[in-house]
């Protein structure tokens, strides 16, 4: 029987995970510092670095689970609405829920934890960047099944409305940050329906 190699795992990965997603969400990915991430997660540095190899690939992780858990609402929203409208108003509104249900309203952890990077971490920028425009091309997407499927007419410029409303959910994100009012955000999306 072949030996094991190092001391077994004494804690548990997801549970950690999770809570370094809450630290970057709550503090961004700059601000949280290794320190911050052990403390939430309960480990020491040696564990983090043999379980999460570094900060990076933590955030990367971390920003993966969102997609999955907290952050997936806006995603089953614009899909499973009836019309493009509902989609587009429902996954708004949920976008909001989320902003303001964020550790210490921080937003959306995909708009606001890493707007502006130092020229090292340029490569998670990207990735960032990569995943919001992921957002802009599913609501065209959206729209576009809209003119298909009818609700929408066949003149809708759905690259002009996914950009328009891609620009209103991270708005929202902000706004929500900056402590607008649940009310106000409301009214916000109530006016960027009329484009609509």
């Amino acid at each position: 029987m072949a030996a094991t190699r190092g001391r077994p795992r004494s804690f548990d990965r997801d549970r950690a995970l999770a809570q370094a997603m809450e630290v970057f969400w709550a503090k961004g990915y700059e601000g949280a510092q290794v320190s911050d991430l052990t403390a939430a997660m309960g480990i020491n540095p040696p564990s983090f670095y043999a379980a999460f190899e570094s900060k990076d690939a933590l955030f990367r992780e971390a920003v993966e689970l969102y997609k999955k858990t907290a952050g997936a609402g806006t995603m089953e929203a614009l899909e499973k609405g009836r019309t493009a409208r509902e989609a587009i108003r429902t996954m708004l509104m949920t976008s909001v829920d989320i902003a303001l249900s964020a550790p210490g309203k921080a937003g959306c952890l995909l708009v606001v934890s890493i707007l502006q990077s130092a020229t090292e971490n340029g490569g998670l920028q990207e990735h960032m960047e990569d995943i919001r425009r992921n957002t802009v091309r599913a609501i065209r997407q959206r729209l576009e099944r809209g003119v298909r499927e009818g609700d929408l007419p066949e003149s809708t410029d759905t690259r002009g409305l996914s950009a328009f409303f891609g620009t209103v959910i991270h708005g929202l994100s902000l706004q929500a940050r900056d402590g607008t009012p649940r009310k106000d955000l409301h009214r916000a999306i109530e006016a960027a329906m009329v484009a609509l």
